[in-house]
C-alpha cells in the first residue's frame, strides 16, 4: 500500500493483483481464475453496478451460497466504496425483507433457486433491483451443458426485465468507466446479521480497519505450519458466516493465496479437492469434522497435505479432537470468536502445545476482562466469569439498534467493551476455556440462535400463550433446539407438528426447533421473567440419567 492510499480491502487486493497477477486466486468446480483475471472481472462488474446507480456506502445484499459471484460482487462493491450485506441463502422472505429494510439496501444479488423469495420482498422493502445468477453461470459452456444434461445442477425459474438483471449479461456489456477509487478505512465493507435479544436480527457492520486488524492476526497464527503466501485453502464455512468470511477474504485480499470454493457441503467432493489441489488449510464448524471422521469412505482418500485444520463456531467435543489426532496424526485446532468481535478472540498458537479443551490464547489485538454477569464486577484471576472483549478498532454497535447496542456494548473505565454473555475462564498459562453460555443463546450447527426469536414466532401463533426455547447439548450439532409451549386454555387439537410447520414458514431452517414440549406453565422469576436456565438444567439432568 502506498502511504497516500488508505488501507482498505480493495487496496490490498489490487496490490496483490499487481504483484502476483498470474498466481491462481480462485478455483470453482474445476475452473481457475488468476489474480489478474479476478480483478478484471470484479472491476467490470463494478462498472455495471456503477451504471445501475450503486455508489459510495450503498448497501447491496449478497443472497448467495459459496459461488464465485459472491467474491466477485464483494470485490466490485469494495472498488466502489459500497458495502456488502451478507445474507444466508436459506433465509425466508420474512427474514430477507426485514434485513433489506433494516440495512436500507436497494440492490440484491441472488441465485435463480431463490429468485422467488427475492421477488416476494421487492415491493415491500427498500429494494429497487434484483440481479440473478446461476450456480454455473461463470463456468465454460461445456461444463454448463454437462451439468444440465446429467441433471446435476439445481435450477430455478426467473424472469428478466425492468428492475431484474442477469449477472452474466451485466459482465458481457461494454465496460463502464469507473470513478476514482475513494475507499476509506472507516468505510463499512460488509455487514453480517446475528440474533437479537428482541427476537429481530441485528446488523454488525465491519469497517476496513477493524476487519484488517483482526485478519492479520488470524493468518499469522498458522504461519509456523504454512508460510504466508503458500497456503491453499478449501472454503469449508459459508461466506455469509463470520468464520467463512474471515478465511475467504484473508486468503484472497491479504495473504495472496489460493482459495477453493464449493457450492455446498459434499464430503467426497471435499476429499477429492484436498487430494487434487494439495489443500493446506481447511476450516469448518465442529459438526463437519465429526461427519468427516464418521465417513465410510475416508480411508480411500489421501488427506496428508492438510497442515492447519481449524474449527470454531461452537465447542468441540474432546472425543472429536482425540479421534482426529489418532486418525490423521495432526491436531484439530479450536478457536473462539463471535460476529461482534470481528471473529477471533482466542486462537491456537500452532508452535505451542495447546491443551485439549482450550480454545487457544488471546489474540494480540484483543483486550479481555472477566466479570460477574449480574454486577459486572471483575472476578479474581483464574475464576470463571462473563467474558468482555475490547479492541482498538472494535465494532461500535449494531446497525440502527441503539437499545440493543446499549445492552451489549458497554463502557468501563473509559473503554468500550462487548458483552459476550459466555462464561469462560483463563488459566495461569493464558489458555482460554469455554464453560457455559447465556440461557438466551443457542449454538446450533455453528450458528448463534437467539432463543427470543424462536419464542416470538411461536407466541405469534393464535393458540400459544407462552413459549420458551433452550439449547439441549448434542455432540453432533452442538445444541439441539427445544421449545416449551403453553397453549391457551380454550384451545384443543393443536399439535407439535402444526407448530413446527408454523416455525418453518417464518424461520430460517437452522432456527426451527427439533422438539416441542407442551407445559401447563413455565418456570418464572419473582418479576415474571421465564427462567430458561431452569429449563436447560432440567434437560441436562435428563441426559445424565439417560447416560
Amino acid at each position: 500500500m502506498s502511504e497516500s492510499q488508505p488501507d482498505t480491502m480493495y487496496g490490498r487486493f489490487e496490490e496483490l493483483a499487481s504483484r502476483i497477477p498470474d498466481k491462481p486466486a480462485l478455483a470453482y468446480l474445476g475452473t481457475v481464475w488468476t489474480y489478474s483475471e479476478l480483478k478484471e472481472v470484479a472491476d467490470r462488474f463494478a462498472g455495471a453496478l456503477h451504471k445501475l446507480g450503486v455508489g459510495k456506502q450503498d448497501k447491496v445484499i449478497l443472497y448467495l451460497p459459496n459461488v464465485p459471484q459472491w467474491l466477485i460482487a464483494f470485490l466490485a462493491l469494495q472498488r466502489l466504496g459500497a458495502a456488502a450485506v451478507a445474507v444466508a441463502p436459506i433465509y425466508t422472505p420474512i427474514d430477507l425483507g426485514y434485513m433489506a429494510n433494516d440495512s436500507g439496501a436497494e440492490t440484491l444479488i441472488c441465485l435463480d433457486t431463490n429468485f422467488g423469495y427475492a421477488t416476494q420482498v421487492l415491493s415491500e422493502s427498500s429494494l429497487k433491483r434484483v440481479i440473478v445468477t446461476t450456480m454455473v453461470e461463470l463456468l465454460p459452456w461445456w461444463k454448463r451443458f454437462l451439468g444440465k444434461a446429467f441433471d446435476r445442477v439445481p435450477e430455478g425459474k426467473f424472469a428478466l426485465g425492468e428492475n431484474f438483471y442477469s449477472f452474466g449479461k451485466l459482465l458481457r456489456e461494454s465496460p463502464t468507466p469507473l470513478p476514482p477509487f475513494n475507499g476509506e478505512g472507516d468505510d463499512i465493507m460488509v455487514m453480517l446479521y446475528t440474533g437479537g435479544t428482541t427476537g429481530l436480527p441485528k446488523g454488525v457492520p465491519y469497517t476496513n480497519s477493524n476487519f484488517l486488524e483482526c485478519a492479520f492476526d488470524h493468518r499469522q497464527r498458522s504461519e509456523a505450519l504454512v508460510p504466508i503466501g503458500e497456503g491453499i485453502i478449501l472454503q469449508g464455512g459459508p461466506l455469509y458466516h463470520n468464520l467463512g468470511i474471515m478465511n475467504g477474504l484473508i486468503t484472497m485480499c491479504i495473504a495472496g493465496e489460493f482459495l477453493i470454493l464449493t457450492p455446498r457441503v459434499n464430503l467426497d467432493a471435499y476429499f477429492d479437492l484436498i487430494q487434487r489441489y494439495k489443500i493446506t488449510h481447511f476450516f469448518g464448524v465442529p459438526a463437519l469434522f465429526r461427519m468427516i471422521l464418521d465417513h465410510d469412505r475416508l480411508e480411500f482418500y489421501n488427506l496428508s497435505s492438510l497442515k492447519f485444520v481449524f474449527t470454531g463456531g461452537d465447542v468441540v467435543p474432546v472425543e472429536t479432537i482425540e479421534r482426529w489426532q489418532k486418525t490423521f496424526g495432526r491436531r484439530l485446532y479450536e478457536g473462539y470468536g463471535i460476529t461482534e468481535t470481528v471473529g477471533g478472540v482466542a486462537f491456537p498458537a500452532t508452535e505451542k502445545d495447546v491443551p485439549i479443551g482450550s480454545c487457544g490464547s488471546i489474540m494480540p489485538t484483543k483486550n479481555i476482562v472477566f466479570v460477574d454477569p449480574d454486577t459486572l464486577e471483575p472476578v479474581p484471576p483464574g475464576e470463571p466469569g462473563e467474558l468482555l472483549v475490547s479492541s482498538d478498532h472494535m465494532v461500535k454497535g449494531y446497525w440502527n439498534k441503539p437499545e440493543e447496542t446499549a445492552k451489549c456494548f458497554i463502557e468501563m473505565n473509559g473503554q468500550p467493551w462487548y458483552r459476550t454473555r459466555d462464561i469462560m475462564r483463563l488459566d495461569k498459562d493464558g489458555w482460554l476455556y469455554f464453560l457455559d453460555r447465556s440461557a438466551d443463546m443457542i449454538k446450533h450447527k455453528g450458528y448463534r440462535v437467539e432463543a427470543s426469536e424462536i419464542e416470538r414466532v411461536l407466541q405469534e401463533h393464535p393458540a400459544v400463550v407462552a413459549a420458551s426455547a433452550v439449547g439441549v447439548p448434542d455432540p453432533k450439532v452442538g445444541e439441539r433446539i427445544k421449545a416449551f409451549v403453553v397453549l391457551r386454555e380454550d384451545v384443543r387439537g393443536v399439535s407439535s407438528y402444526e407448530l413446527l410447520g408454523w416455525c418453518r414458514d417464518r424461520l430460517a431452517p437452522y432456527k426451527v426447533p427439533q422438539y416441542i414440549e407442551f407445559r401447563d406453565m413455565l418456570p418464572k422469576s419473582k418479576v415474571g421473567k421465564v427462567l430458561r436456565r431452569e429449563l436447560r438444567a432440567e434437560e441436562r439432568k435428563k441426559q445424565e440419567k439417560t447416560y
